[in-house]
């Protein structure tokens, strides 16, 4: 059975619960009007085992299927957040607070998550329990780790858990998903060269930091080229450069360096880490320049257990009539991967269609992606909890 009609029939409204997100984004944790706007939908729906305040603003709700032999519990997870990026689509729902934008689909996620609890507590044609987890802070806060440690798996006995995200780029509706490690580790490091600031046009009696930091810079790209098995995967990317100079004539005492490290592997996970304190310590002694680096470690590496991968990719070739099992990884960050280590799971990709990409100022969430994503996530609940 391919799109659920009853779920086609609902695609109107559920475009309505997105837009209406969409055009009202929260950040991080400030998601209050998000997580109420979705317990007044679950409450719509007659769900009333819902609890909020879960990693400090996340929402959970469970329903139970008509009946409960298999004592079976199946997690489903939607992320609420939205980015600081000021939206340029133009569109009629455009975001109405500047500076902020569901840049990365997480409006469409979270309808989508709605739409299948809206279908599953209709029909209830499941043995079993399925727990809803409308998560806040995907993106850099951590939040699936907050939900976690708030006892999210426990407090409600999961035993699985999938989620979904959108790929723009990909065809519409489409499902794409890979076992093993599907997105990257995701840490951040700050360096702080200090040298000796001077006068621009005298700058043998100075030492200058911005000549360190530039060096430091490229240095660290030899960690990818010539310290990492070429077979495997890193990135290294300084994105930001600064210093405590605001003049064209002035060598500052200090530059600040800012970037991120993606890896798929603990090994080269710890590898890249030591080369980038070695390499940005030593390269900044040869300039006379002292080095103090902060290495933060972050998401670890979205890994898809491998036969929830395979029930995934099952279920999403009933729904789409195909399915790619085997992408390559991405080396994005993903804090679903906090969940994946508590439990059992796996995380699918469902096309966008084309346009801009997520993180960018004209992306949108596709709605005729809704349909697939909606039947997949009630699918999962149906076929992995057949009724009894």
């Amino acid at each position: 059975m391919p799109i659920k009609n009853r779920l086609a029939e609902m695609h109107s409204e559920i475009t309505g619960w997105r837009r209406h997100m969409h055009e009202n984004p929260e950040l991080m944790y400030d998601v209050h009007e998000t997580a109420a706007f979705v317990v007044d939908r679950l409450k719509e729906f007659g769900i009333t085992d819902i609890t909020t305040g879960i990693g400090q603003t996340g929402v959970v709700a469970r329903i139970k299927g008509k009946s409960d032999k298999s004592g079976k519990v199946i997690g489903l997870r939607a992320d609420m957040d939205a980015l600081p990026i000021h939206e340029t689509t133009g569109l009629d729902y455009a975001s109405k607070t500047p500076g902020k934008m569901h840049a990365c689909g997480h409006d469409g996620h979270t309808a989508m998550l709605l739409g299948a609890a809206k279908y599953l507590s209709e029909t209830r044609n499941f043995d079993g329990t399925a727990v809803l987890i409308f998560q806040p802070a995907e993106e850099g806060g951590a939040g699936g780790l907050a939900m976690c440690k708030d006892g999210l798996m426990d407090r409600w006995d999961i035993q699985e858990v999938y989620g979904m995200h959108n790929a723009p780029g990909l065809p519409v509706g489409e499902f794409y998903i890979r076992p093993g490690a599907l997105l990257a580790a995701a840490d951040e490091f700050s360096i702080t060269i200090t040298g000796q600031g001077g006068h621009a046009a005298a700058p043998h009696e100075a030492i200058d930091p911005n000549l360190a930091a530039a060096h430091v810079v490229i240095a660290l790209q030899s960690i990818a080229s010539r310290n990492v098995d070429p077979l495997a995967q890193v990135v290294v990317s300084v994105c930001t450069m600064r210093n405590d100079s605001g003049a064209h004539n002035i060598i500052p005492q200090k530059v600040e360096l800012g970037g991120t490290v993606r890896t798929l592997d603990a090994d080269v996970r710890d590898l890249t880490e030591a080369r980038l304190k070695r390499i940005a310590t030593s390269t900044a002694q040869a300039y006379d320049c002292k080095a103090e680096i902060n290495y933060e470690r972050g998401y670890p590496v979205t890994m898809n257990h491998e036969d929830n991968t395979v029930i995934a990719a099952d279920i999403a070739e009933i729904v789409a009539g195909k399915v790619e099992r085997n992408i390559p990884p991405i080396m994005a960050g993903e804090d679903f991967s906090f969940m994946l280590e508590e439990r059992p799971g796996a995380y699918m990709f469902i096309g966008n269609g084309p346009g801009a990409t997520v993180h960018h100022p004209d992306y949108n969430f596709n709605d005729e992606a809704i349909p697939a994503g909606c039947s997949w996530f009630a699918e999962l609940i149906e076929r992995r909890m057949p009724a009894a």
